[in-house]
């Protein structure tokens, strides 16, 4: 895919690229798992918390090494936003000793967990609607204590000397949500959890069914395994029960496995990706659903091959960009919405949440897309909930690379869609649930290249 020229300028920064030492520089790495736990009465994504099944965790690692340090960061959340994700990256990159662009938070989207946009609740807040869909006090504490965990965890971190890479096929999780018609519009939505006509038997569709794995050695002894994996990771939810979901009940089953060393997860491009076909929302699919996430999560780790990793190996990229922003996010129209009484609840949130993704483009804030090269190995790191077909593409960029990708990072945008997925109808690139429009994908395209290339 050629990188288109002309109107569009991504302004691209390299950071790290250093010339070759003539001996090897060592590499370290440092370790940090924090319970981010919502209390009981807390909300979370649609109703107050009303037990635990089981808990949520905030985790990952500090790359060090010659360079400044690089922190990654998944969340057991169903997504971080705005200001919110502004002072996640802060936070770590004080507690790391680095700068917020060498920082990557993503969240796993379960959908039991908690939302963290401090500039959403501030416009509810202002029209007396705070504190119903964010526990902002809550977020704070948890990211202090993150932040608090990652600058004890560096004077411990341990040698790195070698990468491994594998990949597994997952088999009856991932399905594409968007069942076409012969029209070429989505005829059904095939949601988490899915009971509609046809959609337990159409095909999965266009998915990505290799679950990957970058784990990090020092010698013999694993230290780090980060895996990826697009898909929706709910089974049933909305009724306040706080889960990890299957993708988290699979990582703790790995956890158990092979104990003394972090296992993060990260989701990948999973916006248009569910295990609807799979799963008609009954409990007893949930633990089906993570046997097969750990069966794969199991089957990558035995097919890793281990290569030889020192700091010279290691890169870092950043691409800035701005996405167009969708036709229906109108100022006036969406402060009218905040200041009617008669507005529902979810349409008020959903007004908040599209003015201020507005008001912070408008302002001028853009969105890091990064990659972190580890050897042959490149991690992708993007914005939103991205259409599977982004993962797709940037894989095709650069067959010799081991492509992983983990999506769910600025939460701001909402879902985001191919081009010609906003002309196909359905919930996905519907007004309420994405911030952009047709355009978006030449930028992102862009971005991506910029990233993978060699």
């Amino acid at each position: 895919m050629r990188l288109l020229r002309g109107s569009l300028v991504v302004a691209v920064v390299i950071v790290g690229m250093q010339a070759v030492s003539e001996a090897a520089h060592p590499l370290r790495v440092a370790m940090f798992n924090v319970d981010a736990t919502p209390p009981i009465g807390a909300p979370v994504a649609y109703v107050p918390a009303r037990s635990i099944e089981d808990p949520l965790s905030a985790r990952g690692i500090v790359l060090l090494s010659d360079q400044q340090p690089i922190v990654l960061c998944a969340v057991d959340w169903i997504g971080i936003a705005n200001e919110g994700y502004d002072l996640w990256r802060e936070k770590l990159a004080a507690a790391a000793g680095t700068t917020p662009e060498r920082v990557s938070v993503h969240t796993l989207h379960q959908h039991d967990g908690p939302r963290c946009d401090f500039s959403s609740e501030q416009l509810l807040a202002d029209h007396g609607y705070g504190g119903q869909w964010y526990d902002l006090a809550f977020c704070r504490e948890v990211i202090e204590r993150v932040a608090v965990t990652v600058r004890t965890a560096i004077p411990r971190a341990m040698p790195v000397t070698h990468v491994g890479t594998g990949q597994a096929l997952v088999d009856g999780v991932a399905s594409n949500r968007r069942l076409l018609g012969p029209d070429g519009q989505v005829k059904i939505v095939r949601y988490s959890a899915s009971k509609a006509g046809g959609a337990n038997t159409t095909p999965e569709g266009t998915i990505d069914p290799w679950l990957k794995c970058v784990s990090l050695w020092n010698g013999d002894s694993p230290l780090v395994s980060m895996t990826y994996y697009a898909t929706h990771p709910q089974s049933y939810y909305g009724q306040g029960d706080v889960t990890a979901e299957f993708v988290g009940l699979a990582r703790a089953a790995r956890e158990s496995a092979l104990p003394g060393m972090l296992h993060t997860h990260f989701n990948g491009a999973g916006g248009n990706i569910a295990a609807g076909k799979y799963n008609e929302g009954r409990p007893e699919q949930r633990p089906l659903l993570a046997e097969r996430m750990e069966a794969g999560m199991r089957a990558a780790w035995e097919a890793s091959v281990k290569q030889p990793l020192t700091s010279d190996d290691l890169e870092w990229r950043v691409v800035p960009v701005t996405l167009p922003l969708g036709d229906h996010l109108l100022s006036d129209k969406l402060k009218q919405m905040l200041a009617d009484p008669e507005t529902q609840p979810k349409a008020r949130l959903s007004a908040a949440k599209h003015l201020s993704w507005l008001q912070r483009t408008q302002a001028g804030r853009t969105i890091d897309c990064t990659s972190l090269r580890l050897g042959n190995s490149l991690i992708l790191h993007m914005p939103g909930e991205l259409f599977v077909e982004y993962q797709l593409a940037a894989q095709r960029m650069r067959p010799d690379a081991f492509i992983c990708l983990a999506a769910y990072g600025q939460y701001g945008p909402g879902y985001i869609g191919t081009d010609i997925g906003y002309s196909q109808g359905g919930y996905e690139t519907s007004e309420r649930a994405s911030r952009t429009k047709p355009g978006v994908e030449a930028v992102l395209m862009n971005a991506m290249q910029e990233l993978t290339k060699p």
